[in-house]
């Protein structure tokens, strides 16, 4: 490679961080820009997961050691598209990855999904962690709930809704989201499964956390407990589902627990068909399904309406379109060849690489992440001489652009005092954070310091400009 190369990454949660790790360990000379239209590192890590999630902090400090890294410099408060155009992105980079997930929810096509009191899971979850382009609000006012999914996001929400306020309260949800969820009259949060037990999408781990709360009852219907040969050849390959189906049968047989105030119900072979009411939500409608012998099912005509006065739908992730990319809309991704951005015609964009949920769809783990990042960076890699070369390349130049533009954004040094001011806010509490959700607060404090002899000053490098 005759240059060293300047890269941007489009996204700085899991995905556009390793794909930042990927590139520093195979090129030495390669220097990475991770930008983010939050102010603040991590993606859904940060405003996707439930707070009281036990792997949180295990995944955000592997994340942390990536972006410590002197070669990765993040940038953020800063949107693609908005605050910086692909043309112009082209003036500092020599290549792009996008990395921006999928954060709206999939639509769920149903009769009366559209009322009031009918949510998303994604909408839900980004209200929970604190997300500073949601509302500080929440209605949180029925007394039995219906989640519909049967996948992590499924078990975080149901598991949300159904713990006592005090219960999360050594966590790191905000001072808003506490008070919404201690005046909750919520009493039983039913969870519907389409397809059995053995077919379930979330792990042991998720399963267990379920029955941790001294307040809530799990409760398995066991008229859902059924299995065919599919179901059983499921459970022989795959040691993960064999636990959860064990799981299940166990608390599907034991006693109910009528002294905890609260219930979670797990319903199998259970299909959505109508969410009910006519100016609100009044109650959801299943039928019944059955195993056809290859672990899938089909509707037998036979109904329930579930009395529930709201509905959150938990059915996937979706990604969105951005300014002058391709993008399919029935997949929810960007049309690429290993990475490879391709235009309408199939052919690659030069210099645009995709990676992440928005390279393959919202599904996976975090390992499958850093798979599919490592196929994107060895695209590039093998593209770098024909890579078309950025004309502004001191490191400089794009802060001083962003500057010319009047725009604020926040550095990894700045996410580190906010991280600081997060855990000082939680500590005279025993908690292990208070979160920050405004977006004006989270930067104002990332770009100030406190000097020792007590001067208050703003941080940022004022970055002289030049004719970029």
């Amino acid at each position: 490679m005759s240059r060293p190369l300047r890269v941007a990454v489009i996204g700085a949660g899991p995905a556009g961080i390793y794909a930042a790790d990927h590139l520093i360990k195979a090129d030495e000379t390669v220097t990475v820009d991770i930008l983010d239209k939050l102010p603040t590192p991590y993606g859904l890590i940060r405003y996707g997961v439930a707070p009281d999630h036990p792997r949180i902090k295990e995944i955000i400090n592997a994340l942390h050691r990536v972006m410590s890294n002197p070669r990765i410099r993040f940038i953020g408060n800063v949107a693609y598209g908005t605050d910086l155009k692909p043309e112009e992105l082209r003036r500092f980079y020599d290549a792009t990855i996008i990395a921006t997930g999928a954060e709206k929810d999939r639509e769920l096509a149903i009769p009366g999904i559209d009322l009031p009191g009918s949510y998303g899971a994604a909408d839900f979850a980004s209200w929970y962690n604190g997300h500073p382009d949601v509302s500080r609000d929440w209605p949180l006012t029925a007394t039995k709930v219906a989640v519909i999914g049967a996948g992590n996001v499924a078990v975080d929400v149901a598991r949300i809704l159904a713990k006592t306020a005090d219960e999360l309260l050594e966590t790191e949800i905000p001072d808003n989201v506490y008070q919404h969820l201690k005046r909750s009259p919520v009493t039983d949060v039913h969870v519907f499964s389409r397809r059995g037990p053995a077919q379930v999408k979330f792990t042991p781990q998720e399963l267990r956390e379920l029955d941790h709360s001294p307040n809530v009852d799990v409760i398995v219907h066991p008229e859902g407990i059924e299995f065919d040969e599919g179901s059983l050849e499921m459970m022989r390959q795959t040691r993960h589902v064999k636990m959860c189906v064990d799981i299940l049968q166990n608390w599907a047989v034991r006693d109910p627990r009528e002294d905890r105030p609260r219930r979670l119900h797990l319903h199998f072979l259970q299909a959505p068909v109508e969410v009910l009411g006519t100016d609100k939500v009044e109650g959801l409608r299943t039928e019944t399904q059955e195993l056809t012998g290859d672990g899938w099912v089909r509707g037998t005509g036979e109904f329930t309406d579930w009395d529930v006065q709201a509905v959150y739908r938990a059915v996937g992730y979706l990604s969105t379109a951005l300014p002058d990319l391709p993008f399919d809309t029935k997949t929810g991704t960007i049309p690429h060849d290993a990475g490879r951005i391709l235009d309408l015609d199939g052919e690659h964009i030069p210099g645009m690489y995709v990676t992440g949920w928005i390279k393959r769809g919202p599904v996976g783990l975090i390992g499958h992440t850093k798979g599919d990042a490592g196929e994107t960076v060895t695209s590039l890699l093998a593209d770098a001489e024909s890579l078309p070369a950025a004309t502004a390349t001191d490191p400089a130049d794009v802060l001083a652009f962003f500057e010319q533009r009047g725009l604020t954004y926040t550095t990894w040094e700045g996410w580190q005092r906010l991280d600081a001011h997060e855990i000082s806010l939680g500590e005279p509490h025993s908690r292990k954070r208070v979160k920050v959700v405004a977006r004006e607060e989270m930067v104002t404090i990332s770009n100030t310091s406190v000097r020792p002899d007590g001067e208050v000053v703003t941080t940022t490098e004022t970055v002289p400009l030049s004719e970029v």
